[in-house]
């Protein structure tokens, strides 16, 4: 039984991966240095400018108790990879004029991120979970409320409707499939 459901996902990703064939990131050209990040409960994408060069999807590591913590652990994960690009192109010797933007779909995170005494009901979580609340205090980063139906780490974390799928590729810069 487990094998027959295992093939049965191998032959969906198969047949999801001939149907892309044809999709391609572009790499546009800019003179904005620009880092900009997109957190949802899956995962984060990260661009620099309108080019998608980090991305991570993944299933959750441990249980959450609420949507605020998952959506925050997130929020950290998206938040050290965008540090970590900030550092890398620093050593390229590019520089950003601005502080990479962080949207997050999630306000209660979104709130939690720039306001250390919003405790009401995050008193789960964890201590060490509150280093962005410092890198945003000292402008090193700044995060955004992002609609839920806007956010673009979707098309990595969600199966989507045909339509959304299209619209997200178009969002990306990258050939949208093909109308059926």
């Amino acid at each position: 039984m487990l094998l027959q459901t295992h093939w049965a996902a191998v032959k969906r990703i198969l047949h999801y991966l001939k149907g892309t064939t044809t999709h391609d990131l572009h790499i546009t050209h800019s003179f904005s240095f620009a880092l900009h990040g997109f957190t949802n409960i899956g995962g984060y994408l990260v661009f620099f400018y309108q080019t998608l060069i980090s991305w991570k999807s993944s299933k959750q590591r441990t249980v959450a108790r609420s949507s605020i913590k998952a959506e925050y652990k997130t929020l950290i994960d998206g938040t050290v990879e965008v540090i970590w690009l900030q550092y890398l192109l620093t050593d390229l010797q590019i520089s950003s004029v601005s502080a990479p933007i962080i949207w997050c779909d999630n306000l209660g995170a979104t709130y939690l991120s720039m306001n250390p005494v919003f405790h009401a009901r995050t008193k789960h979580v964890e201590v060490n979970y509150h280093f962005v609340q410092d890198i945003v205090a000292k402008n090193d980063i700044q995060i955004f409320f992002y609609f839920l139906w806007d956010q673009l780490a979707d098309v990595f974390t969600k199966p989507l409707p045909a339509a959304s799928f299209t619209v997200f590729c178009i969002k990306f810069l990258v050939d949208p499939p093909p109308s059926i």
